[in-house]
């Protein structure tokens, strides 16, 4: 690895051919950033910086860094510092999340180059309570967010937690603080896991209430939880089953349907004609966790075909890639989608790829396939 002068500019150089045919380059990092800020406790964050770039030799000494690599990727890792440093200047510490996915963000730029930068993902505040600040914390997010501000009707699709729901919970409160519409309106489906509300103890409101407990705990991290009872009992704030949605008008209101999957075609349907003048509506679900009745379709499916190409009307994508939860449940929701491709295209095989039938006793019969494991349906 060459150390010999290089041309630098804020604190970057320009990649230099390496012997090898490589290119190196050397970052200077300013006195004003302590390298344990950017590298971590015990540099654990350049571990992750050396696993997302395992084809380029990144050495660290003092104050500088030096890649040495392919040229693209020597300028996608002095592009990540330049970014780490971006976020430190904000006063927002470095944690080995927040770097993992600042190089997925800068390896989707390639491709993108419109796509936001991670300083400004990771710096977009969307609401700030008892010191706690929520913002998004990937890229899909980001553009998430973004839809939400761009269009009257959203759609958040995608699996469990990759913050559908609670991003969504927060521009309804940042709308409401600005003024921007006059109550928030929460709803869900009375449909879990294959329950019904007839067989469950209580009143009607107790029955119900259990469904609705995510919104009102996601309430409470955005909003001084005094306030929330006083608001709800005014009508700023309602949280209500779908089913009381229908033959409203909701104008001047920001209305979340959650697990929208749980809707049938009609109930979907009759929700979004709810919408009056100045209100904004986002509808979230993960579309592999239906607990619909065998045989009744998810109206979020339907809603996809139907409305795909009505301006005004957006469909965001989430992936496992955006679960901010422990990444165990990424994984778990890559293994799951593996397996239902699997069982699909293991149902969807031809007749004529099976086994012919055999002739027994002058009779036709199918042949005997070995056991397998079949799929049971929820």
């Amino acid at each position: 690895m060459s150390d010999t002068s290089q041309t630098r500019t804020n604190g970057r150089s320009r990649p230099e051919p390496a012997d090898d045919g490589r290119v190196s380059a050397r970052i200077v990092i300013p006195e004003k950033h302590p390298m344990v800020t950017l590298l971590g406790t015990a540099d654990s964050l350049l571990r992750v910086i050396e696993q997302g770039f395992p084809a380029a030799d990144i050495h660290v000494r003092g104050n500088e860094v030096t890649a040495t690599g392919a040229r693209a990727e020597v300028a996608l890792v002095q592009r990540l510092f330049t970014e780490m440093m971006l976020v430190l200047r904000t006063g927002q510490p470095l944690t080995e999340d927040s770097v993992e996915r600042s190089i997925a963000m800068l390896r989707s730029a390639v491709e993108d180059p419109d796509s936001p930068a991670p300083s400004q993902v990771f710096t977009a505040n969307i609401l700030s309570n008892r010191g706690r600040t929520i913002r998004p914390k990937t890229l899909n997010q980001q553009r998430y967010v973004d839809a939400i501000d761009k269009h009257t009707i959203t759609f958040g699709l995608g699996p469990a937690g990759t913050g559908k729901t609670y991003l969504a919970m927060a521009k309804a409160v940042q709308a409401l603080q600005a003024k921007e519409v006059n109550r928030i309106i929460l709803t869900r489906p009375a449909v879990e896991a294959g329950e019904r509300l007839g067989f469950l103890p209580g009143t009607l409101y107790e029955k119900i209430d259990p469904y609705l407990r995510p919104l009102y705990d996601a309430l409470h991290d955005m909003m001084d939880p005094d306030s929330i009872p006083r608001l709800m009992a005014a009508g700023t704030i309602e949280v209500a089953p779908l089913a009381y949605m229908r033959g409203r008008t909701l104008n001047d209101a920001f209305i979340i349907l959650d697990e929208a999957q749980n809707t049938s075609p009609e109930q979907i349907k009759m929700f979004l004609t709810r919408l009056g003048f100045n209100s904004r509506v986002v509808v979230t679900g993960d579309t592999t966790q239906i607990d619909l009745p065998s045989g009744t379709r998810s109206g979020l499916k339907v809603v996809q075909e139907i409305l795909a190409d009505v301006p005004d009307i957006h469909f965001s994508v989430l992936t496992s890639t955006d679960v901010v939860r422990h990444k165990l449940v990424g994984r778990i929701v890559d293994a799951y989608e593996r397996w239902d491709a699997q069982q699909e295209a293991e149902e969807t095989t031809p007749q004529a790829a099976r086994k012919p039938a055999q002739r027994r006793g002058g009779k036709t019969t199918a042949a005997r396939a070995p056991r397998q494991s079949h799929r049971t349906e929820s």
